[in-house]
């Protein structure tokens, strides 16, 4: 059986691929809060991105995309506070992202949920 985190990490170093070739610069990866973990933060056109990476080998259980419930998100959207405040960020344009890995295909989706602030 694979190793969940070793899986994790290799996902995450893929979205860092495609994330530089869309133009992002990349901050911190794995930030950890109370509420959870940022897999990635980045900036792009002066916007403060943080990124959720979603691993799936196949579709039998849905998509990538599918296994980021509500719960997940606010525990994202929470972290993503701790991290504004913890690094006088606060009043920067931010926005939450989704890269998700299904099989082969990876798939970056801009403004996947939230609230764009600024």
């Amino acid at each position: 059986m694979p190793d969940k985190r070793l899986t994790g990490q290799e996902g995450e170093d893929r979205a860092a691929i495609v994330l530089k070739k869309e133009g992002y610069r990349i901050i911190a990866t794995n930030f950890r809060s109370p509420f959870g973990e940022i897999d990635i933060i980045a900036e792009e056109d002066g916007c403060l991105v943080f990124v959720e990476v979603k691993r799936r080998k196949g579709r039998t259980f849905g998509t990538s995309f599918e296994a980021i419930d509500a719960r997940k998100k606010r525990h994202i959207i929470r972290s993503a506070q701790v991290y504004l405040k913890t690094n006088r960020s606060l009043g920067r344009r931010v926005r939450f992202d989704v890269v998700g890995i299904d099989g082969d295909e990876v798939r970056l989706i801009r403004h996947a949920f939230g609230e764009e602030k600024g």
